[in-house]
């Protein structure tokens, strides 16, 4: 096989056309096989092959540098810069799903949110122009989709300003980033994909004038002065050109011949050029090609001949939470959808297809849909923005100065909150309940189960004069937790006998972790430690009963599936100041780092955030407030 001989980039140097053909094929292949296997972003890998071996061959990476936007595009440039093992792709101690600069030298960013790369490129290309590197250049790859959200046109703005900096812009153009590309800019690169006329009007024109006695060469030379004027006429990719960019394309993006003359002269100006190159997500593989919602852009474990599940996946919290919104939608009309891009993943599909005048793709731009949310909610209607509890991250001005400060009625549904693992440290949705927790008037709820979550929805868009959030898990939702009482709006989950006066532990169960909580409290029993489990619901703000309970406790732990720094711990000690509760706190938490790549399970062991865990602590706090006890009795027995 061609592909076990690549050990780096310049193994590529020596290789014929028919050679590097069947080195895509084989390519397409493993990656067919590996993925089937581990899971992962298959579709957008199978259609960058042909464009990632052209980009190897143009550009001498490390010197040179290669830059993915968003990153799950990467998998064929591991293959070719040395990581072919991918037997542990996305698992602890494997491969990452994205670049990672602790894997290679070719890794140069490691970012997995959108949108992000042009202002990296920038940045590199100004630093070689600071060095004087002139030997050094710059290649960014960002798909149609990425295109969409604002970060890349800030940075296209200051990278046109540059006339003489040299920098290659790669556009990976599979119209679509996870569904289908929507919006004025897809529209254009639409027009652009479709239009050839121009190269053939004046290739015919030139033929037919140069042909013409006396005046044809002149008259050719005339209108070839202005082609300006003709492009946009024939085939209008002058948005590019009037931003100062130098366009070249469109490019057959499987056409590795092509591609390397088209990268070989952006390489050689002297100043930003656009490489548009038109590729197929999926490409090589049937099954992808005929999965119309994403052409398999993320899989699990499937069977690598029909593309088919191995294992028929449970119910999961987006299902929960997309078969209530079309519940909504039928019951209330003034109910819509928004998503940034990403239809399918966040559930809002089937509320779409129901609603289909009700549904709002943004595309990648978290802090638009944040903002037009308010005009949403201003205009009389209530929206329900549905994104990755990590991507909200991006908007929080938005959300602080535009629903909150003009108190919008819009509800953010936070999918993927909390650890999420094989992902990686830019996907963790741990930051949510921390960063929230400062802006006035918003109300934030973590459903412990599926029940929970159709209700606090369901609570969430009643509110119509402040921002609402509701956060829940990737994955499987967990069994049904009955709650054994109420106090105040807080659902206690396990109450001691009534023989106990005063119960040793209150121990606040944040939203998925309701499970782990009871069985730390069964641990807790089995020590002779009593302990009361209450469920919050709604985490912020604090629940008024939360101080009067905690007075009745020795001690209160909290444990959330979020940051331990600002979260919902930090919250319920300060409301206890606040009420002049004088009881020990202990927080359990996410420790605030980034976390490498691995199963979920296997990151809450890691971070201690387990039952035997907190109850092992737990029981130690208990231990150490009995032996104080102790020690200020004898005192003053004395």
């Amino acid at each position: 096989m061609l592909l076990t001989r690549i050990k780096g980039p310049r193994d590529l140097d020596g290789l014929g056309q028919e050679e590097l053909n069947q080195l895509a094929a084989e390519i397409r292949s493993f990656l067919v096989d590996a993925v089937s296997k581990t899971g992962g972003h298959l579709g957008p890998n199978l259609g960058v092959v042909e464009l990632t071996i052209a980009l190897h061959r143009v550009f001498e990476s490390p010197k040179d540098k290669v830059l993915f936007d968003t990153g799950h595009q990467a998998y064929v440039h591991k293959l070719l810069t040395g990581r072919q093992d991918f037997s542990d792709l996305r698992s602890k101690g494997g491969l990452s799903g994205y670049p990672s600069r602790a894997e290679s030298e070719h890794d140069v960013i490691e970012n997995s949110h959108a949108s992000t790369v042009l202002g990296w490129a920038d940045g590199f290309a100004k630093a070689n122009e600071v060095l004087g590197r002139e030997d050094h250049h710059v290649a960014a790859v960002i798909g149609d989709g990425a295109l969409t959200g604002g970060m890349a046109w800030e940075a296209l703005n200051n990278i046109a300003a540059a006339k003489d900096r040299p920098l290659v812009i790669v556009v990976n153009d599979n119209e679509r980033s996870y569904g289908p590309t929507i919006g004025g800019l897809a529209n254009h690169l639409a027009t652009l994909r479709t239009t050839d006329g121009y190269e053939r009007f004046l290739a015919r024109g030139k033929d037919l004038l140069e042909r013409t006695p006396v005046v044809g060469k002149p008259l050719y030379e005339t209108l070839h002065g202005a082609k300006k004027g003709l492009k946009d006429f024939i085939a209008p990719q002058g948005m590019f050109e009037d931003l100062g960019l130098k366009y070249i394309g469109p490019i057959d993006g499987h056409d590795i011949e092509a591609l390397e003359s088209a990268l070989t002269r952006a390489k050689r100006f002297s100043g930003p050029v656009i490489v548009h190159c038109l590729t197929q997500k999926g490409r090589g593989y049937t099954p992808a090609l005929e999965h119309e919602a994403d052409r398999f852009h993320a899989v699990g474990v499937i069977h690598p001949d029909t593309g088919l599940p191995v294992k028929t996946a449970a119910a999961s919290w987006t299902s929960v939470f997309a078969d209530e919104m079309v519940k909504l939608g039928h019951e209330r009309e003034d109910i819509v959808g928004i998503t940034a891009a990403m239809l399918h993943p966040v559930g809002l599909h089937k509320f779409a297809e129901a609603f289909p005048n009700r549904i709002y793709d943004v595309g990648i731009a978290e802090q638009h849909g944040a903002t037009s949310a308010a005009g949403l909610a201003s205009g009389g209607v209530h929206p329900v923005f549905a994104v990755y509890a990590t991507f909200l991250n991006r908007a929080f001005d938005q959300v602080l100065m535009d629903v909150a400060l003009h108190k919008c009625g819009v509800t953010f549904v936070l999918d993927r909150a909390g650890v999420t693992g094989d992902d990686g440290a830019s996907h963790n949705g741990m930051w949510d309940m921390s960063i929230l927790q400062v802006v006035p008037g918003l109300r934030l709820a973590a459903p412990r189960d599926a029940e929970q979550l159709r209700a606090q929805l369901r609570e969430a868009v009643e509110v119509k004069d402040a921002p609402t959030v509701v956060r829940y898990s990737k994955g499987v939702v967990g069994p049904a937790v009955p709650a054994v009482g109420r106090i105040g709006g807080m659902d206690v989950l396990r109450a001691p006998g009534a023989e106990v006066t005063r119960p040793d532990v209150l121990l606040v169960s944040v939203g998925a972790l309701a499970p782990m909580c009871l069985e730390i409290a069964d641990l807790l029993d089995k020590q002779g430690i009593s302990t009361t489990v209450v469920d919050p619901r709604w985490v912020k703000p604090v629940d008024e009963a939360m101080a009067p309970l905690a007075e009745h406790h020795r001690v209160v732990v909290t444990v959330e599936d979020n940051g331990r720094t600002g979260g919902v711990g930090a919250a319920v000690a300060q409301a206890l100041r606040d009420a002049g509760v004088d009881v020990p706190l202990r927080d359990f938490g996410i420790p605030q780092r980034f976390l490498d790549h691995a199963l979920r399970k296997e990151i809450m062991a890691e971070i201690g955030l387990t039952a035997p865990d907190i109850a092992r602590q737990v029981t130690g706090l208990v231990a150490k407030l009995d032996g104080r006890f102790e020690s200020e009795t004898a005192a003053t027995v004395d």
